[in-house]
């Protein structure tokens, strides 16, 4: 019986496949020279035994079948979109179409599903998400959101367990996915084992790495909010002047602004900042007392305030 049935889907991004392969590999090895559990996995597609992954590589795979004593975690790499106008158009493609019932009918059986970045729309597609709170690639988030409104989105977070769903962010937090499925399913004692072999740094957050423009999927609106907040610095800018700029009220402001980002317009406003400052921490040579006045704040104390409210992590961690 396999630990891990792992479904490539076309197009489905092929980082993540590769990492899914790499990851389990290691573990496989390590394990066998410990003399513990060996993972055990299989490839699966959809009515077919070769899928073309992105930038046109191919793998073989076994057709995939459901089995109600199948106890094997379904694993769902991303499936390689750009935008919400392509996955809209890829969930409704034949393979996604056939993978549905047999996602249904496992999760019925007792079975457990992990996906990462645009592989937690398959999920959606499927109707899984409801009462569960998910993650996804930070990009995505937004439009998760509003495609999903009875679940709950936490983009902040890398990893989220809510059985029988495993959810993780973008394409390459597809390994800390896959460390945290080790971690569970065999010990903590290998997922730490493979991460170290392969140089994988643990990671719980998402949120370091967000940019509120990408969030907003070509949302006017958040893309001249975001220039404006960015060219009024080192002055800070308060809601109430971001909303008197652009004509609005402070709460239309602010539905327009958590409707595309799932941000307060306060949050936006310090997410630019902090993405200035780690902008200036990473190509300058300003100190960081500097920096923070760049950016709007009075002192360093401040600035490591907001780096580790928005980007977990210290100034000096960031240069």
């Amino acid at each position: 019986m396999n630990d891990f049935t792992i479904l490539v889907a076309n197009g489905a991004f092929a980082s993540s496949v590769a990492l899914t392969l790499d990851i389990l590999s290691t573990a496989a090895v390590i394990a066998q020279r410990q003399g513990t559990a060996v993972p055990r996995w299989e490839i699966c597609g959809v009515d077919t035994d070769c899928v073309t992954l992105g930038h046109g590589m191919q793998i073989a795979v076994q057709p995939l079948t459901t089995r109600f004593d199948d106890r094997s975690c379904w694993i769902i790499p991303g499936i390689g979109v750009a935008d919400a106008l392509t996955l809209e158009h890829r969930l409704k493609q034949a393979d996604i179409a056939l993978l549905i019932p047999a996602l249904l009918s496992h999760v019925q059986s007792g079975g457990d599903v992990a996906a990462s970045c645009s592989g937690v729309f398959v999920l959606q597609a499927a109707k899984l998400l409801a009462g569960h709170c998910v993650t996804t690639s930070w990009w995505l988030a937004p439009l998760l959101r509003q495609w999903a409104p009875e679940c709950q989105v936490d983009a902040d977070r890398m990893v989220i367990i809510d059985p029988p769903l495993i959810t993780a962010g973008a394409a390459l937090g597809h390994s800390d996915l896959m460390l945290h499925l080790l971690r569970s399913r065999f010990s903590p004692a290998l997922a730490d084992a493979v991460a170290r072999a392969l140089l994988i740094d643990g990671r719980q957050l998402q949120s370091p790495f967000m940019v509120p423009a990408m969030m907003a999927q070509g949302n006017e609106l958040i893309a001249q909010l975001t220039a404006h907040i960015e060219d009024s610095l080192p002055a800070t800018i308060s809601v109430s002047a971001l909303a008197s700029s652009f004509g609005l009220s402070e709460r239309t402001l602010s539905r327009h602004v958590h409707k595309a980002t799932g941000y307060s317009p306060l949050r936006l406003i310090q997410r630019v900042q902090a993405n200035k400052a780690r902008e200036l921490l990473a190509n300058s040579k300003y100190s960081i007392d500097t920096i923070a006045e760049h950016v709007g704040y009075k002192d360093a104390t401040s600035l490591r305030r907001l780096m580790k409210k928005m980007l977990n992590a210290t100034p000096r961690q960031l240069r």
